[in-house]
């Protein structure tokens, strides 16, 4: 490592600890040239996911931009915040455990709708009429029927004539 104050490139570790709550190694060092100390941080180097738009323009992936489009789909709803974080980690890591290193905006849409279905049903209809951009209110009311359909619960086949009274 290059000394700050001198420039040579010769130097000795003192102390090495956790950092970051883990996601880094913090060192001491002192140059042997002019004995300056310095603090250096080592971290995972970590690759970019990057999102292609409809437009086949890419930015990096900013989880705060799918946060927001989940806090106004859970506006007046009892979503708490940590459930829609916890969605957020889920989607980035399957996206990082599936080694690519560029997703769609589709492939992240889909996520996100499959997961916040289990989370709040008039959340995921609202985020659906966004992301899907209905066009009429047919293909809206396809998105509802098939929510309905998954959520009928099935009939109870045990239950006897009285009990049905």
């Amino acid at each position: 490592m290059k000394c700050p104050y001198c420039g040579n490139l010769d130097d000795k570790v003192i102390d090495s600890r956790p950092a970051d709550e883990g996601a880094a190694i913090r060192r001491r060092r002192e140059c042997i040239n002019c004995s300056g100390r310095f603090t250096t941080y080592e971290k995972v180097e970590s690759t970019p996911i990057v999102v292609v738009k409809k437009d086949m323009t890419r930015q990096v992936f900013d989880r705060n931009r799918i946060l927001n489009g989940l806090l106004k789909a859970c506006e007046k709803r009892p979503v708490p915040v940590e459930s829609l974080e916890k969605l957020i980690d889920e989607i980035e890591i399957q996206i990082k455990n599936q080694f690519q290193r560029e997703v769609t905006t589709r492939q992240i849409g889909e996520m996100v709708m499959e997961r916040l279905k289990n989370i709040d049903d008039v959340a995921y209809v609202r985020f659906a009429s966004v992301y899907r951009q209905f066009k009429d209110i047919g293909s809206f009311m396809d998105i509802l029927k098939k929510l309905q359909d998954e959520n009928v619960p099935e009939p109870d086949v045990n239950v006897s004539a009285a009990e049905k009274d």
